[in-house]
């Protein structure tokens, strides 16, 4: 094992060097915007219940109503996927089957407690980051693996291959329906105190994180520390010193105001997870094959749809940070990131080396 990691990570040094179901009537409109929250993890909680569909064969004159929760606000590109599928969905079925997005947490609160309601048919469909469905399908870590893609079309080639296909089918486990990977962009470091080139520049820093353990380990393997906390608190956690810094997308640190209170963002490009639209199994059982059919090439047209709206929504939030002020700064040590992270690889991947190495072979 260890021959094989340090076969993997010296491929990963090498590349980094070179890349430098609702109800049979219909219900009320759906709700597509929720004015008090802003965060990708919304903190308040609100109790739903939705019914499953009562037959898996529902006569075409029915109408199938189901709902699907979002944390973010609809200018967020992920959500906005999930709102097209949404669309596409009833434009296929017309208007047999209708899907009611609501958007910032309105739906059952932050992902951890939507996810739960969506694993037991309450509610019927979701769109999460992957740090929550890793306890459900570890395999998904492979896709977190710091330092691992070169760029965004080395993760598009993995998504788009029968890899990305056997992630989105691991989460079933959990009983959850796999449907769509959206673009989220690469994450990188951001903070309040100095610009991020070296190894060096991260000691001493408290960086926020995600509650994902693999993201945790990896702020601290390069000398930082981690405090993990909920979406939502980051802005004012950066602006009275809770924290010096966190780590997202350039969307995410734009939307949310975060450049406001940590100016210094380096392009480090630490992970580019995806994000992951899932249906309720319970949910999916119960319609018809053909539904089922529907519901998957729409999530999958979707996805490539948002793919291309994140590419313009992220330039937007580069141009807007930068002329609000934000110091980008490049890594001069690169190598120096990678090698720091290198044993989280054996950890976290150990079990799917060989699936690991077949991610790094696509770059």
């Amino acid at each position: 094992m260890r021959k094989t990691m340090s076969v993997i990570l010296a491929t990963v040094l090498a590349a980094a060097a070179l890349a430098g179901c609702g109800s049979s009537a219909p219900s009320a409109p759906a709700t597509t915007a929720a004015p008090a929250a802003t965060s990708g993890e919304a903190q308040d909680k609100q109790e739903s219940q939705s019914a499953a569909p009562e037959t898996g064969k529902a006569a075409a004159k029915d109408t199938i109503v189901l709902r699907l929760a979002e944390t973010q606000t609809e200018t967020y590109p992920a959500t906005m996927g999930a709102i097209e599928f949404a669309r596409l969905v009833e434009e296929k079925t017309d208007g047999r089957i209708r899907i009611e997005v609501f958007t910032g947490g309105q739906l059952g609160g932050d992902e951890q407690a939507i996810l739960e309601q969506v694993q037991f048919g309450a509610i019927d469909f979701t769109r999460v980051n992957f740090a929550p469905m890793t306890e459900f399908a570890p395999i998904l870590n492979l896709l977190q693996m710091p330092y691992l893609f070169t760029d965004a079309d080395h993760m598009h080639k993995v998504i788009d291959s029968e890899i990305g296909k056997e992630l989105l089918d691991s989460v079933e486990a959990g009983n959850f329906i796999g449907l769509a990977l959206y673009d989220a962009g690469t994450r990188n470091f951001y903070n309040s105190v100095r610009p991020i080139k070296t190894v060096e520049d991260m000691k001493g820093l408290k960086i926020r994180t995600t509650q994902s353990q693999l993201i945790v380990d990896m702020v601290e393997a390069l000398g930082a520390s981690a405090t993990p906390m909920a979406f939502g608190e980051v802005y004012s956690s950066l602006q009275t010193g809770v924290i010096d810094g966190a780590e997202n997308n350039w969307v995410s640190y734009d939307q949310n105001s975060h450049y406001e209170v940590a100016k210094y963002i380096s392009l480090d490009g630490h992970t580019a997870p995806p994000e992951i639209l899932v249906c309720s199994k319970m949910v999916f059982d119960k319609l018809s094959p053909e539904d089922q059919q529907i519901i998957r090439e729409c999530a999958k047209e979707s996805e490539l749809w948002e793919r291309d709206k994140y590419g313009q929504v992220e330039k937007e939030a580069m141009d807007k940070v930068i002329a609000a002020g934000s110091e980008v700064s490049e890594l001069d040590d690169r190598e120096g990131f990678v090698k720091a992270v290198e044993p989280l690889y054996e950890k976290y991947a150990g079990d799917y080396m060989d699936t690991l190495q077949a991610i790094i072979d696509m770059q």
